[in-house]
């Protein structure tokens, strides 16, 4: 409901009662617990300009802090626009900016100075490792990445080396990572260098150590805002608890039911303890959605619900209902994928900006098929971060292909030379370049040459002699196995496969799985030139549009972002909710999966379309999938008819396999029903069978086709071949081309 306003302050106007109670609460602890949609941007600058303008605080005494530096411009600037050049004053910025700012100021008190260096990424390990080599800690077994990685997220957690106990460390680094932590703190200082999770730590011991530096802060800030609470790690909590003061003037603005960084240290657990933490704070809940649809709203809400660890409300908008959401089933991924990218063709024909389309994965993976198809029949598109061929372990494994193929490719041999690690740095690559000038002949030549004299160090002139007879004998085998087994095996024998298996970094399980994608992807042409080839033509395919690009990316990175159409495939078990979350974090990563369900939901404004598929090639398997449990658990009244009537008749695990192969069990069309949305006669007619009592059956039973040794066959991703065995519902085949396979008779059909 909105009201007008009581005072001359226009930010006040249009505002409902909620959002008016959260920005006129000025005193004392408040939580805003904000639902997507519900305004919560305009919440927070209109209370910083109400700060401002009431007198309650001078704009020098407000600390308001954001986690990206787009955020707090954005903030900043609508502020100024609300109260004038006085918002320039406010303490406005990221934890690490205000981390810094704060740390120059008192940099003496830790043992540095005040010009003091942040360090990146690479300058960290570069560090690491020259302590573990002093150490004498192998990087092969414990490479730098992952105990560096563990030592950022103990500082994270807000433990200096002092705080970590011994079982804490494990046997990481031999038994000696504490140590380790160490050494690398002393050599920080030493260079009077810090990495970005110190800006927060050292400020922590600061106030810890030092309370008239605390009290200083106390008295120079007297009201605290934070966007994005529920994103918060230990040690951004251990910050905001210490900075403030008696008056406890602090106001958290978050989403429970959208903390989805839980792999990266976000704690949810300090939004849900807030009331305990600040006991008489208020919480005011923004719950007036005013991006999506009714049915949109509920069929979230829904999900979430199930969910035990969140604080509750339910959203709710005054717009119509809406269109219901649309569950489709299809055969295989591909086929999703062309489903998908006709529906996106139909809703162009009909007007819909292409820039008001997303398609939403859970895996970085999941994207390849879509690029290719777009690509294919000339969608524009854009991926939201790396596109699948422009991906680094894309890249590094297409290089080593090159390089097979064609021993003169320069660019190649230069990218992975030194990949994974061999001990061939750049006084190897020049001498290297050197010989190949003066022979006139390609790297790879160059290197070949190099490798029986003495220009190199005796270990350089090794490794490289290694590599190139790896490449001679991949190349020999290149003429005599099937171009996806060969690449399998030059991952795993150059080490790339295990050098990545060893990275222990969040980022590390996705580019495994993006390399399985990358054979999988190969599967589909006859020669390893005719990929190479496809390659250069995809990364070659860049256009812009003037009816704007269909947005791809994972469901991370849309948080904060809407579109009128969303699209999110891979709705099965294993896929989403995530196999490996599950297994690593137990019924704590499963709400956060589900958490991830809500947001994805939640992006769109007028139409979802959730999909799964019947099978899917993952690991380089094609395995039988299940629809995903959140498919279950969608209210039946958000979702079209014939679906609605799967979800409430007892389906067990929810919708079966896939419309296209249920269809095709039943005898009914395999792709007739599926591009119009609806389920066909099979379908109907189970679900009829399943509300007459009989038990549910997701898989063929016994020899579905009626299969006998012998038999010619056709199967849709392997082409024809011969059944060579039969047990019950799953035969041995071997196929003209791909070899061969175990796979389900429901797959297959007599041609």
């Amino acid at each position: 409901m909105q009201t007008s306003p009581s005072t001359a302050h226009p930010w006040l106007d249009g505002l409902n009662d909620p959002q008016r109670k959260a920005v006129q609460s000025l005193s004392g602890p408040l939580l805003v617990l904000s639902g997507a949609g519900t305004g919560k941007t305009r919440v927070l600058t209109s209370r910083l300009a109400e700060l401002v303008a009431t007198g309650t605080a001078k704009p020098w005494n407000i600390l308001a802090v954001t986690f990206t530096n787009k955020a707090a411009r954005e903030m900043k600037m609508r502020v100024a626009s609300m109260v004038g050049p006085m918002a320039e004053q406010v303490w406005l910025g990221t934890f690490h900016a205000l981390g810094a700012r704060m740390l120059r100021r008192h940099a003496d008190l830790v043992g540095l100075r005040s010009d003091f260096t942040i360090l990146d990424t690479d300058d960290q390990n570069r560090v690491l490792k020259q302590l573990m080599e002093a150490d004498d800690i192998d990087p092969k077994r414990w490479p730098v990445r992952l105990l560096g990685g563990v030592i950022q997220r103990w500082k994270d957690r807000g433990l200096t080396p002092e705080k970590v106990g011994l079982a804490e460390a494990g046997d990481l680094a031999n038994g000696r990572l504490r140590q380790l932590y160490e050494s690398y703190q002393a050599r920080l200082l030493a260079l009077n260098a810090v990495d970005f999770g110190d800006l927060l730590l050292h400020m922590l011991t600061i106030f810890r150590a030092h309370p008239d530096v605390l009290a200083e802060y106390h008295g120079r800030i007297t009201h605290i805002m934070v966007d994005e609470y529920q994103d918060t790690n230990v040690a951004q909590y251990l910050w905001l608890r210490l900075l403030t003061g008696p008056e406890r003037n602090l106001c958290c603005v978050g989403d429970d039911d959208q903390s989805i960084y839980g792999w990266r240290g976000a704690e949810v657990g300090n939004i849900l303890k807030f009331e305990s933490d600040f006991p008489g704070a208020s919480t005011v809940r923004l719950e007036e959605n005013y991006r999506s649809t009714g049915h949109i709203l509920a069929a979230a809400s829904g999900i979430i619900a199930r969910n035990e660890s969140r604080l509750g409300k339910t959203l709710y908008t005054a717009a119509e209902e809406g269109e219901k959401l649309r569950v489709n089933g299809y055969w295989d991924g591909a086929d999703e994928a062309r489903s998908v990218s006709s529906q996106i063709e139909s809703l162009q024909a009909a007007g819909t900006s292409l820039s008001q389309v997303a398609v939403l994965v859970r895996a970085g993976f999941q994207t390849r098929e879509f690029e290719e198809r777009f690509i294919a029949i000339g969608l524009p598109y854009r991926v939201v971060g790396a596109r699948f061929y422009e991906r680094a372990e894309i890249r590094d494994a297409i290089a080593y292909m090159r390089l097979i193929a064609q021993p003169a490719d320069d660019l190649a041999f230069e990218r992975i030379v030194n990949v994974p690690k061999r001990g061939l740095g750049t006084a190897s690559l020049q001498a290297i370049h050197v010989q190949a000038r003066a022979s006139d002949k390609p790297l790879m030549a160059a290197a070949v040459d190099l490798v029986t004299t003495d220009e190199l160090r005796p270990a350089a002139r090794k490794a490289l002699g290694g590599l190139c007879q790896d490449i001679a004998r991949w190349r020999y085998a290149a003429g005599t196995m099937h171009h996806t087994d060969l690449a399998k095996m030059v991952l795993d024998e150059s080490g790339y496969t295990g050098m990545w298996q060893a990275d222990r970094s969040p980022e590390a399980e996705g580019r495994l799985e993006n390399l399985t994608e990358l054979v999988n992807a190969m599967q589909d042409f006859d020669t390893l030139q005719g990929f190479l080839e496809h390659i250069s033509l995809v990364m070659d395919g860049d256009s812009e549009s003037e009816q704007g690009e269909v947005t791809l990316m994972t469901l991370h990175a849309a948080k904060g972002l809407e579109f009128d159409i969303v699209f999110m495939p891979g709705w099965e078990e294993g896929v989403f909710p995530s196999q490996r979350t599950i297994d690593e974090n137990g019924a704590v990563g499963l709400e956060e999966e589900r958490r991830l369900a809500y947001v994805g939901i939640t992006r769109a404004r007028k139409q979802v379309h959730l999909s799964f598929a019947g099978s899917r090639r993952i690991h380089g398997q094609w395995q039988s999938s299940i629809p995903s449990r959140f498919v279950q658990e969608l209210p039946p009244e958000t979702v079209i008819e014939d679906i609605a009537q799967g979800l409430s008749g007892g389906l067990g695990g929810g919708i079966p396999f896939g419309r296209a192969r249920q269809a095709r069990l039943e005898g009914g069309s395999e792709f007739g029903d599926v591009q119009r949305g609806g389920y066909g006669p099979g379908w109907r007619r189970m679900a009829a069978r399943q509300e007459a009592g009989a038990e549910p059956s997701f898989t063929p039973q016994g020899n579905a086709g009626g299969f006998a040794s012998g038999d010619r066959v056709f199967h849709q991703k392997f082409g024809m071949g011969n059944v060579v065995h039969v047990d019950g519902d799953k035969l041995e085949i071997a196929f003209d081309r791909a070899g061969h396979k175990k796979v389900v008779a429901g797959f297959v059909s007599k041609p």
